[in-house]
């Protein structure tokens, strides 16, 4: 028993000689370790998920921009399934001068995150699914009211110009951003 103890002692002392001098790059390798969550998993094989339906459009930018401000990346781009309803960078502009910039402030973080939320459902749901008078929850506690007149899908008046089936949900893109009641 003694001879066991003896040769564990000089095992992890021998151990811990030959990695004394290794801890500094593993240090410096540890702090470059890509850190995030699904959205950091690299896939050029599978379907995109709604977080990089929009981040692989030119006209949602905006929207990428408001969704990292409000650290709702990693939630978006894990299994869903979500319905995400994208405003362009076009109904961003068409806020009031100074609305985008200011919701973008940190000590503003919870009210971007609530409109954000505003524009998602905990379901995966086709355009064609929506009927005229529909009302339906959203993740931040509210409802939307659709209206369905022939092919035209308007969520509380933002109009869906279209759509886009991702790995995790649909993006329906739409013409203005949808500001909770």
């Amino acid at each position: 028993m003694k001879t066991l103890v003896i040769t564990l002692a000089l095992a992890v002392g021998f151990y811990s000689c030959q990695n004394s001098g290794s801890s500094e790059s593993s240090t410096s390798a540890a702090s470059t370790t890509q850190v995030g969550g699904q959205e950091a998993v690299q896939d050029d094989v599978s379907d995109p998920d709604v977080v990089k339906v929009a981040v692989g459009s030119p006209d949602h930018t905006t929207l990428v921009t408001a969704i990292k401000a409000a650290d709702l990346t990693t939630s978006l781009a894990n299994a869903g399934p979500f319905t995400v309803f994208a405003p362009t960078n076009a109904a961003f502009d068409a806020l009031p001068h100074g609305t985008v910039e200011s919701l973008l402030q940190p000590e503003n973080k919870s009210q971007l995150e609530n409109i954000l939320q505003h524009h998602v459902m905990t379901s995966a749901l086709s355009a064609d699914f929506f009927q005229d008078g529909q009302t339906m929850g959203m993740v931040d506690g509210t409802n939307v009211t659709f209206t369905v007149n022939g092919d035209e899908v308007l969520v509380d008046g933002a109009k869906i110009l279209g759509s886009v089936k991702a790995s995790n949900g649909w993006v329906h893109v739409v013409d203005k951003v949808i500001i909770p009641q």
